[in-house]
């Protein structure tokens, strides 16, 4: 199984592969390094406001077999007011775009297309991540040919994502071997920020009254 990261523009920014197709995306995500980087503190600095309040931490576009981590924002399944159902739609279009590499993925690529014709994890990894590196470089190669889009009525230059690009594994944690107790304290204080349910449903709400504010009014 494949764990992505991909912004609308198809450039992926973490790739991790090798967990056996007998898993699912929670499992994966159980064993990815994905918040390795958060948790040495290397992690890019974000902070946002939505709704009046201020957020210090990145979040990604999931579905609904995601836990409710401050740092994943999942649709409403079955939303009951207008402004429940204009969220679903708005994070469910935002993240049918993000899911393209996959399918982009498989189009340029026939050997990601049929059965493994390999037995060995390892081959199995180098072929995906060097189809994967292929890909971006494909991406960077067409990026000046079309400009990407940020939100309904912006635009920005992609470039300016470039310092933060992130391909293959992600490195395990280091330097927390016998030391000052309070680097082993940070990186539980970062763990206990990824998983706060709290702010998920908090950050929710707000991009729902957010996105209320700014979308509403469409087609009226």
């Amino acid at each position: 199984m494949l764990e992505a990261v991909a912004s609308h523009n198809l450039w992926i920014w973490h790739a991790f592969f090798g967990v056996p197709g007998s898993n699912n995306d929670f499992n994966v995500l159980n064993q990815s390094p994905l918040f390795t980087t958060t948790l040495q503190g290397n992690a890019p600095k974000v902070q946002f406001t939505v709704n009046d309040n201020q957020y210090n931490m990145g979040y990604y576009l999931a579905d609904g077999i995601y836990p409710e981590w401050a740092s994943f924002v999942k649709t409403i399944p079955l939303p009951y007011s207008e402004k429940h159902k204009l969220f679903a739609k708005k994070q469910e279009a935002a993240r049918k775009d993000v899911e393209r590499p996959f399918g982009v993925l498989q189009a340029r690529f026939a050997i990601l297309r049929g059965p493994a014709r390999f037995w060995k994890q390892e081959t199995l990894a180098d072929i995906m991540y060097a189809c994967i590196i292929l890909h971006n470089m494909t991406v960077e190669d067409e990026r000046d040919s079309y400009v990407v889009r940020y939100n309904d009525t912006e635009e920005y230059n992609i470039r300016d994502e470039d310092e933060h690009y992130e391909q293959g594994r992600s490195q395990p944690l280091v330097g927390f071997n016998h030391g000052p107790i309070h680097e082993f304290y940070r990186v539980l204080q970062a763990n206990d920020a990824i998983h706060d349910r709290e702010k998920h449903h908090q950050l929710k709400a707000d991009l729902v009254e957010h996105i209320w504010q700014g979308f509403h009014g469409e087609g009226a």
